[in-house]
């Protein structure tokens, strides 16, 4: 047997727009690290793709998408349902091309704008992804603090400052590796989503009114009120740092390079995203059900997370409501931490090709959301953390559309992608909710700013 046997029988070519500009993968580390069987049952197959998903999930449920899901229901029941469920169709359809980008070029999305962007152009995006991913992290580090506020009585400040040091513990998953990793994250959104379906049994909510609100009502474009709420739920939704973050983690299997092995990974990869983003609308519907059944029923209306602690104990009639409503938002927090570290690590690796230590990347974003928090929280308590949770939204809101339109240009272009390039109603789809997510956002902003 000669040499030339030991290569692969069909090595898969890499698409012309890629092939020049190849170097290291992001997340090095963990880079086709767990393999995915060749032979057995497709359910064998898919679980093993079973993981990166729920990672993206996490952003679609973090603290930062609590405040408006709250707001909805305690103010217009129902009705705002429509919103939530046409906001996760188009995380569904983003993630999955997301996820595709990341498995046929072999490069991330931080990567992919590196390649095909000038150096300037590169460096601006970088610069608006990490903003955003520090907005994500002032969120969950907000959102922690309230929680352990509410559930042990800790001061805000002292909560701030100690969710910090949640660098130890992420220091610690990642040198369990990557399913260990996955396997956190999946737990703490099965105890979220545990927590919020006891809620709704204690709620007792209005089936008819819930599935009525599944179905869009022209209320929504004709109340200014409504339609406020309605677009800052399809804003927040939407992760921009999530993106990057699919079009890496996919890149964890090992399935085989070839037009087979490809086409098979993005099946199996659509699904688990599909599957897991399904888990997002259910907790993130739940809010708002929840918001509806006990704040709009008595007449409430409630805007702050702190406060929709404490009203619900006396609506509901047992303190498990409130306590349950608080494990969720930890359990929420601490999953958007461990997620925003990865996201961070890609990011700048993929922009700048400079690769630090993964405990040292933590410490600078923290440092860097940390500062705001701190001093927002000790000079105006809850209230200023309350207004700092939305300013981080509005932050996102800002940059999602710099990450949204180069993944779409990217995917529907047939020198990057070759045959996996999308096809014509795919890429019309996907530029639709291009154009309506930096519409949307751009409203939001404007009315943010200028009332």
């Amino acid at each position: 047997m000669n040499n030339l046997s030991l290569k692969h029988p069909n090595p898969e070519p890499q698409p012309l727009g890629w092939r020049k500009k190849r170097g290291r993968p992001s997340l090095s580390e963990v880079h086709r690290s767990l393999p995915v069987p060749t032979k057995g049952s497709w359910l064998r197959k898919f679980f093993a793709f079973v993981g990166p998903g729920y990672l993206v999930a996490v952003g679609y449920m973090d603290p930062g998408n609590w405040a408006t899901d709250i707001a909805g229901g305690s103010l217009f029941n129902y009705t705002l349902l429509s919103v939530i469920l046409l906001s996760n169709v188009m995380a569904i359809l983003l993630q999955a091309l997301a996820g595709k980008l990341g498995i046929v070029t072999g490069r991330d999305l931080a990567q992919a704008c590196r390649d095909h962007y000038s150096k300037p152009v590169s460096m601006v995006l970088w610069v608006l992804c990490e903003l955003a991913i520090a907005a994500t992290d002032l969120a969950e580090l907000i959102g922690t603090a309230i929680a352990l506020n509410l559930l042990f009585d800790i001061p805000l400040l002292i909560g701030v400052i100690l969710t910090a040091l949640d660098v130890l513990l992420v220091l610690l998953l990642q040198n369990k590796g990557f399913r260990y990793i996955e396997s956190i994250v999946i737990s703490l959104i099965i105890i979220i989503g545990a927590c919020f379906a006891v809620e709704l049994i204690l709620a007792k909510p209005d089936l008819l009114g819930i599935a009525k609100g599944f179905v869009p009502s022209p209320q929504i474009a004709t109340n200014p009120e409504m339609l406020y709420i309605a677009i800052g739920i399809l804003g927040a939704t939407v992760m921009p740092h999530n993106l990057y973050l699919h079009s890496s983690v996919v890149q964890t299997r090992r399935y085989p390079e070839t037009s087979a092995g490809k086409k098979s990974a993005i099946r199996y990869a659509t699904i688990d995203s599909t599957i897991a983003l399904l888990f997002a609308l259910f907790i993130n519907a739940s809010i708002l059900i929840l918001s509806a059944a006990t704040f709009y029923r008595s007449g409430q209306v409630v805007e702050d997370i702190g406060q929709a602690y404490q009203l619900l104990t006396p609506l509901l009639g047992t303190t498990a409501a409130s306590v349950l409503f608080g494990v969720a938002l930890l359990a929420s927090g601490q999953n958007s931490t461990l997620t925003g570290t990865l996201a961070g690590q890609i990011v700048m690796e993929g922009f700048l090709n400079i690769r630090l230590k993964p405990w040292l990347r933590r410490l600078i974003t923290r440092i860097i959301a940390i500062i705001p928090a701190v001093i927002v929280t000790a000079l105006y308590g809850s209230k200023g953390t309350m207004e700092l949770l939305v300013l981080s939204q509005v932050i996102l809101s800002l940059q999602l559309s710099f990450a949204v339109i180069p993944l779409v240009k990217f995917t529907g272009d047939k020198k990057k992608m070759g045959e996996f390039a999308n096809s014509l109603w795919l890429n019309i789809a996907a530029w639709v909710i291009a154009v309506i997510i930096a519409g949307l956002n751009g409203y939001l902003l404007y009315g943010t700013f200028f009332g």
